[in-house]
């Protein structure tokens, strides 16, 4: 009789717990996309193109998918040159990411505010042109050939760590962000490897790192 009375009251005890938890289910509200847009520009690397070789221009577009994944897209323009080793080398072209970003440390106050880190795709589809490559002859000898214009593609993957925060009760934000890239696949001119790729940067290797300080408006 005991057993059976134990027995009742914890399958009464978890019929009350179901109940309870469908119900706090059923209250809490479901996410819905609702059309949301922040573009952003980077200024810091625009800026320093007066004062540099690399000329860049890049900038960005996302929107908040939930809580905490916002989908992201960059779009930009580089040109730069490369004088060393030997190599005399001129690049310029548009480059694309498409990723997400994922919200680590968050505002209670306003959603956009907060530390993130993400992962991208990424493309360039650009012109190269080499007025002087080294090229060991006989005897250890070295000479420099010159290659004409071409069209070339490279295509890499880049990590995202940054955050993001409001200028004062305004729509705009500052967005910072550091961007380690690996890259995959590059075309060659003459089994040439790359020494700049735009949106990607200068490097002889496949690793590189990149960053952007954008001014962002939020729609």
């Amino acid at each position: 009789m005991k057993a059976k009375r134990t027995f009742s009251f914890f399958f009464s005890l978890l019929v009350v717990l179901s109940m309870a938890q469908e119900t706090e289910i059923a209250d809490k509200p479901k996410w819905k996309y609702e059309p949301n847009f922040m573009v952003g520009f980077d200024i810091l690397n625009a800026g320093l193109s007066f004062f540099s070789e690399r000329k860049v221009y890049q900038g960005f577009v996302s929107s908040r998918l939930n809580r905490e994944l916002h989908v992201v897209a960059d779009a930009g323009f580089e040109r730069n040159i490369y004088v060393k080793n030997g190599y005399d080398g001129e690049v310029k072209g548009p480059f694309v990411k498409l990723g997400t970003l994922y919200r680590l440390m968050k505002d209670p106050e306003n959603r956009l505010n907060g530390f993130y880190v993400g992962g991208k795709l990424a493309a360039s589809f650009y012109k190269q042109e080499y007025r002087a490559v080294p090229v060991r002859g006989f005897g250890g000898s070295s000479s420099f050939e010159e290659f004409p214009s071409s069209g070339q593609s490279s295509y890499w993957i880049e990590g995202a760590a940054g955050g993001r925060v409001q200028l004062f009760d305004s729509n705009f934000y500052i967005d910072v962000n550091i961007q380690p890239k690996y890259l995959i696949y590059t075309t060659k001119q003459e089994d040439i490897q790359p020494m700049i790729v735009p949106g990607f940067g200068k490097s002889s290797g496949k690793f590189n790192m990149g960053y952007m300080w954008n001014i962002a408006y939020s729609f």
